[in-house]
């Protein structure tokens, strides 16, 4: 059964909600679409939407691409980008890819906990 519109932008202000150095959470399809997408309120974008579009794409690229070992190495639980302006963490559920931005230089500790809450939030997507 597929999640309502209404209910999807609530899984995504919960992401934003699990802590203050959030800055943007999105659902997108395998394609790369972005179904739902929130900028925390306050923030503003470091990519212009286009730019956000196409990382989208990326993103659901490189899982497939991901996808192509799991069979060797299992199945990718999420991926982590450090970079010097923003953090990227992208977690998979069964069908859907959750895409987050949050504040540089968060511990890893604090991430491992915001992943661990989008996974249980997600995990019927």
């Amino acid at each position: 059964m597929a999640l309502k519109q209404d209910e999807l932008i609530k899984i995504v202000e919960k992401i934003l909600s699990l802590d203050e150095q959030m800055r943007f959470a999105a659902i997108i399809d395998l394609k790369g679409s972005i179904v739902e997408g929130i900028m925390k309120e306050g923030k503003s974008s470091l990519e212009s939407q286009k730019q956000e579009e196409l990382f989208c794409k990326q993103v659901a690229d490189r899982r497939k691409m991901r996808e192509l070992f799991n069979d060797e190495l299992g199945k990718v639980r999420f991926v982590n980008v450090e970079r010097e302006k923003v953090t990227q963490i992208v977690v998979y559920s069964k069908k859907r890819t959750v895409f987050v931005t949050m504040e540089p230089e968060i511990t890893f500790e604090k991430k491992s906990d915001i992943i661990n809450n989008i996974k249980k939030l997600t995990s019927n997507l």
